[in-house]
């Protein structure tokens, strides 16, 4: 049998040494999948191996295909590196090897899900009654919200959607904004519900719901209980940052009996910030709500929360029981919150960096992002580019000039040669049929320096391609 401690402590050491050195190397990774996968496609062994060189073997194929994606400048997708003690408490998860069904199999796990959703409640601004699922992300978060508004809606118009299915089931009609994030329509198709049961509601020039057109959209067909509605809000758009009005927007939708749910994968973080609580308000008054952790919280991935007003409806929608599972169907256990069973124990991250943290490092990491963002947008403007949105949280977007599908090209190749270069790492979008750089500030480690450094190499690549 392997030395676990050797084992264990070259596994950590390798990540520590990858940690130390993100300031210094590229962000982008130096070879591609396809050459990581040529390095991994040994053949499959016949017998087994030593776990020691398995370990190595690992370190050295996958090494020329990791990216800087915890590191402070990438801009890409709106994802935070893990701080160190949440990343240390995700290495104990895995060498603790606990399933965190519920109490009765994981004691710790589950205490840890109980502390840690207490103090996410409290922090983001929402009522401390209500449930929370530790999920995998926004995706599995809204999938729960929007499960728990299908239990509660279909059980007040006297139908069992667990029992029955949603043949001849009441339909229910799901309104959102024409911006919602792409999750909210994948979770519709996995629920049954379908996207013909969209309805759309304009938004306004930052993409956030335009609340005229929601009492609109909301009168053309009656809301009551044999005709249910879910209203889908959002709490910072994904290319800018917009956050719904959400006191406006949940005082209509009661007006007509609707649920509410927010998705608020990064933008409900503004909760925790005095700075911006006000891009916020009214957000306790919906009755669900899905955020993520290796977001904003800079937690390690997989790691989201699915809250709901009404914990007897969210473990009604989600829950089952069997014989075999010890304190099933009993008080509502950790699993019962989600739609997994066997799950990692992720309170434990969430748990140490809430700790590390604390409520004023939570709102600092919040403020320095979005003021980092805001730096960098003044900076490229000044510098000639076009900064499309306005930036009320981490979100940046840029144009490159021109119109059309040769601005759209040009805009490609800039963001190709920034990734190149190594210095940092832009995505792109679409947004409102125009190609955009999309720059998003949300990790913990970036400086006012990271920010200089990544604009001068936007700039440079602009240079370069005029060249």
């Amino acid at each position: 049998m392997a030395d676990l401690h050797a084992l264990f402590e070259r596994a950590a050491h390798e990540a520590a040494d990858f940690r130390a050195s993100l300031h210094e190397r590229p962000v982008q990774a130096p070879a591609g999948q396809s050459v990581v996968r040529s390095r991994l496609a040994v053949p499959l062994p016949e017998g087994p191996r030593d776990a020691g060189e398995v370990v190595e073997q690992l370190i050295d194929a996958a090494q020329p295909g990791l990216m800087s994606t915890p590191g402070p400048r990438y801009f890409g997708f709106v994802i935070g590196g893990a701080l160190p003690a949440a990343s240390a408490a995700d290495i104990l998860a895995v060498g603790w090897d606990q399933c965190a069904f519920n109490g009765h199999l994981a004691p710790a796990a589950a205490a840890a899900e109980d502390v840690a959703g207490a103090w996410l409640k409290d922090l983001l601004g929402l009522p401390a009654s209500a449930g929370v699922g530790f999920v995998t992300g926004a995706q599995a978060a809204n999938t729960v919200g929007l499960a728990a508004a299908r239990h509660h809606l279909l059980r007040q118009a006297g139908w069992d959607v667990e029992r029955r299915g949603l043949a001849g089931a009441p339909q229910i009609r799901v309104l959102a904004g024409a911006e919602r994030h792409a999750t909210i329509d994948r979770s519709l198709r996995l629920l049954g519900l379908g996207s013909d049961a969209l309805a759309e509601v304009a938004v306004d020039a930052q993409g956030a719901i335009d609340t005229d057109d929601l009492r609109r959209v909301l009168s053309t067909e009656p809301t009551d209980e044999a005709h249910p509605s879910v209203l889908c809000l959002q709490a910072g758009n994904v290319n800018t940052g917009a956050v719904d009005d959400l006191r406006t927007a949940c005082t209509i939708a009661r007006e007509h009996g609707t649920w509410v749910h927010v998705d608020g994968a990064f933008g409900l973080w503004a909760a925790a910030s005095a700075a911006r609580r006000h891009l916020v308000d009214g957000v306790e008054l919906a009755d669900s709500w899905g955020c993520d952790g290796h977001k904003w919280l800079n937690v390690p991935y997989d790691s989201g929360f699915a809250f709901c007003s009404r914990p007897d409806v969210q473990t009604a929608a989600m829950s089952y029981t069997a014989s075999y599972l010890t304190g099933s169907g009993t008080a509502p256990g950790a699993a019962d919150y989600t739609a997994e069973s066997s799950r990692r124990a992720r309170g434990f991250a969430v748990w140490a960096a809430l700790q590390e943290l604390g409520r004023q490092g939570v709102a600092d990491l919040v403020d320095r992002c979005s003021d980092h963002a805001r730096r960098c947008a003044d900076a490229l403007t000044t510098a000639g580019l076009e900064v499309v949105n306005d930036v009320v949280l981490n979100q940046v977007l840029v144009g490159f000039g021109g119109e059309g599908s040769e601005a759209d090209r040009r805009t490609d190749a800039v963001i190709s040669l920034i990734q190149q270069d190594g210095t940092c790492w832009m995505g792109g979008t679409t947004w409102r049929g125009r190609r955009l750089m999309r720059i998003a500030v949300s990790n913990h480690l970036t400086t006012a320096a990271d920010i200089d450094l990544s604009v001068e190499a936007v700039l440079r690549a602009v240079r370069s391609l005029d060249d």
